[in-house]
């Protein structure tokens, strides 16, 4: 890549990423001329595939940031909006979204939602880490649409990672998980509102206890020797 055409890209990154921290790597890298980096950094954009997306965290459009879980996040939530249009209409849709322990996963978690809530997508956000197999069970326990788990699995810990799943609990496959790339690749606006907005309107519901007694007693009548549990 040409270093103007690098700089043009990091530039356009710097006034779109509205998270501080990876922005600054960014302007850091610029003052510095470290060009090798930031080529690094923007000669791709993560791609959104059938499993979602993976990938280093960092500032740049090849790295896992705010901005890439934004992107990801408005493009899914415009396909839920065309995929269900009478509950779309009625104000009824509604997501899970679910994260796990890695750095960042509470804050790409926190962005899904809100930008799910300002779409007019319910969403029902876990108050702290989960396991993802409870993603799957919220989103049938609670006759959501769809739902994201923040979590790049068994990734090194510079990695993280964000996948969909649909309204029957399992991850997004065909047509949808085609569909779903479509309208991320066409997004160029992104619609979000502050996490106060969102709560006392009602668009944004923190989930916890009551979903995880009831995951914990499937569970539990999932066994078939429930005496060895002490």
């Amino acid at each position: 890549m040409e270093k103007s055409e690098i700089l043009e890209r990091a530039k356009a990154y710097i006034a779109a990423e509205q998270d501080a921290r990876f922005r600054k790597e960014i302007e850091e890298l610029v003052a510095k001329e470290d060009y090798t980096e930031l080529e690094d950094r923007f000669y791709q954009t993560l791609e959104f595939g059938t499993g979602g997306l993976r990938g280093i965290m960092g500032g740049g459009t090849n790295r896992m940031n705010t901005l890439e879980i934004n992107m990801a996040t408005q493009g899914l939530a415009n396909y839920v909006l065309k995929a269900f249009p009478e509950k779309a209409k009625a104000g009824t849709l509604s997501a899970v979204v679910a994260y796990d322990s890695r750095l960042n996963s509470d804050v790409f978690a926190e962005a899904t939602a809100l930008i799910f809530a300002a779409n007019g997508i319910k969403a029902y956000l876990f108050s702290s880490l989960r396991p993802t197999p409870e993603l799957s069970f919220a989103i049938r326990t609670l006759k959501a649409d769809t739902g994201v788990v923040v979590t790049a699995s068994h990734n090194p810990r510079m990695y993280n990672g964000y996948k969909a799943y649909w309204n029957d609990g399992a991850q997004v496959i065909e047509p949808h998980d085609v569909g779903i790339i479509e309208e991320v690749n066409k997004v160029k606006d992104v619609k979000t509102m502050t996490r106060v907005e969102a709560i006392s309107t009602g668009k944004l519901v923190i989930i916890d206890k009551e979903i995880d007694e009831k995951f914990w007693d499937m569970c539990k009548a999932q066994l078939f020797r429930p005496d060895l549990i002490k």
